[in-house]
This record gives structure tokens, sequence and C-alpha cells, in this order.
């Protein structure tokens, strides 16, 4: 039964039309009403499926005018799957569905070329990496070389086939849920790909309350049956450009260099946050910025998008992990032991 419902996914999305996304120059950025509304559309939208979870939904939201990936992981049957399903129908944009399994391989992701004997050329056939959410569901279940296939997709927004290169459409993002490696039949992502996704939450349980009311609300159909587009693609391209005009302070700008810093120094972690870490830090608090309605970035937003950007990436020392402290523990540590900038906002505020 998994293999055929598995099969039956690849081929759905594999066929799905990519959406010809691309404007000419760069969009226009939202004003603020108009950027406040439109993500209290989407998060309303999130929160008549997902009970629960509004942190989740308003995370998720911001890595994707972040312009980053988001990695959910959890035990199975929290809602993983059904948040990035939600967050995908809220935005009218294309969307394919990944189910990641051991015999999955790296061409049902990017796509193949076919020899056409009718006109004997070689044609390509887009992999289901062609759209603009990708849901990549249980994707430590497959292999270390198929996981691998997304890695030139999530950095460069881009398939290279037979030595042809296919740009992916505007937004991109990839949501990928995962098990807890412990659970059997599992493979950890490589360090390299959990260094492309921007964030990684967990979803927890939800509450007595909301629980309760998940089985009022799902015990026939399913409200993701329901959820109706409440934004387009244009409109997120906006609201990414509105979040790429917020601006960013010296002193912020180093207070972030100075926690990726420190998770290289520290003695608890043998493998502190990349460069890559720290720039994606610095979106993410940009785009929590925006969230909050203001057109300028300040350290609360470093501080409080660092555990979902840095935990993932970090791997800590062999005394540390085996005296039982945890990534985020070491990492609340730093957070807290560097130094806070007084002044956060600038006196003048811009945009640049």
């Amino acid at each position: 039964m998994d293999g055929h419902e598995n099969g039956t996914d690849r081929a759905t999305a594999s066929v799905s039309p990519l959406r010809a996304l691309h404007t000419a120059g760069r969009p226009e950025p939202m004003d603020a009403a108009r950027f406040k509304a439109t993500c209290e559309r989407i998060l309303a939208s999130i929160g008549t499926v997902i009970d629960g979870q509004a942190e989740a939904a308003r995370l998720a939201l911001t890595v994707l005018l972040a312009q980053g990936h988001l990695l959910v992981e959890d035990v199975p049957g929290v809602g993983k799957t059904l948040l990035a399903k939600t967050l995908a129908r809220s935005i009218d944009c294309s969307v394919s569905r990944i189910q990641f399994t051991p015999d999955l391989l790296p061409s049902d992701v990017t796509g193949v070329s076919i020899y056409n004997q009718a006109t004997r050329q070689f044609e390509f056939r887009p992999g289901a990496v062609f759209a603009n959410i990708v849901i990549g569901d249980e994707i430590n279940r497959a292999s270390a070389k198929t996981q691998s296939a997304l890695l030139e997709c999530m950095e460069e927004h881009q398939v290279t086939v037979d030595g042809t290169s296919y740009t992916l459409g505007e937004p991109f993002m990839v949501v990928a849920t995962q098990n807890p490696i412990e659970m059997e039949g599992t493979y950890p992502l490589p360090e390299a790909q959990r260094d492309r996704f921007m964030a990684r939450i967990s979803m927890g349980y939800p509450d007595a309350a909301a629980e309760a009311e998940m089985l009022e609300d799902h015990q026939s159909d399913s409200p993701l049956l329901k959820v109706e587009p409440v934004a387009d693609a244009a409109e997120v391209r906006s609201m990414m450009a509105t979040v790429k005009d917020v601006f960013v302070s010296a002193p912020v700008k180093e207070y972030t260099v100075a926690l990726g810093r420190a998770t290289r120094s520290s003695e608890r972690i043998r493998l502190g946050a990349s460069p890559r870490a720290v720039l994606q830090l610095l979106r993410a608090a940009k785009a929590r910025a925006a969230l909050s309605g203001r057109d300028f970035v300040l350290p609360d937003d470093v501080a409080a998008m660092a555990p979902a950007v840095f935990t993932h990436r970090l791997v800590l020392d062999r005394r540390a992990a085996s005296s039982g402290l945890t990534a985020p523990a070491v990492l609340k540590a730093l957070v807290d032991s560097v130094p806070v900038p007084a002044a956060g906002a600038p006196a003048v505020r811009r945009r640049g």
C-alpha cells in the first residue's frame, strides 16, 4: 500500500505544470498596512486547520518571506505535513509533494531527460522540485544521495541535468518534514543539507484544549479541503521585497556576527554556525521585524530567531553530548553571554 501511494505522489508531482512566475524587474515592496493585512490573512487561514500551533505557523511564514527553507522535525501524527500543505494552499502558487522513501531516485526529484523518437531529441521532463512550494515528506527516509539532489535547488534555485541548467520559479520554498533520527528506518541529514535549511521547528503535542478542538473540527472532513488561497505569487514576491528593504544598523549586524562566532569558539561545540547560517539569521530577523510592523531590525529579533536558525546546524562536542547537554541549552547559554548592543534601532530609519 505504501509503495503504491508513494509512487502516485511522485508521478503526480512530476507532471505538474511549471507556472511562469518571473516578472520583469524587481517586485515593488508592499506598504506597511497591506503587508500586515496579508500576513494576518495567511496566518488566519493556517489557523483554521492547525490548532494550537500559532508560533509554528508564524515561523513558517517568516521563513517563506525571508526566502529560506523550513525543516519540520517531530514524531509522526502531530501535523508536520498538514502545516506545510496549509501554508501552500493559503498562497495561490504551484505546489508539489514528494514522499521520500528508500527507493526514491534523484531523478524523481530533479527531473530526467527522455529521448523522443518522434523528434529524435532528448526532452527534459521536470521533476517534483519544479514548483513554488515543495513539500518533502519524511525527507530522512531517503538515502543521502537522493537527499543531496536538493542541494543545488535550495541554494541556487536551479536544477542542472545533463549539463543544462533550468531556473526554478519564484517564490521557491522547500518545506521538509522528518522524524527523529532515533526512529527505525531513517537516515540523518548530511551536514551540508541541514545547512541549507534556514530554520528548524518542532511542532510538539497540542495542549488539551487544542486537541479537543481538533477532534471537533477534524471528525468528518479535513478542514484543509476548505482552505482557499488568500494571497497569490505576486503578493508573496512583493512581501519578500518588503522584507529585503528592512533596515539593519551596524550594531545589529555586529551582534549577529558575534552570535555566529560564539558558536565556533565554544568548547562545547564541535561544529558551529557557518557564514551561511549567520546570513540566514539576519534575513530571518528582517522578516520577523517586518511581521512585527517595523522597518528596522532590533537585537531582540536576532536573538529570537537564533534558536530556530542555529540549533539544527550545531554539532556538540562528544564530552558535552555525553554529559547530557543539548544543542538548544548550549545555544541559549551562548546567546545570553553575548553582549546586546545598546542602540538596536537606528536614529534615522532608511531603506536599503
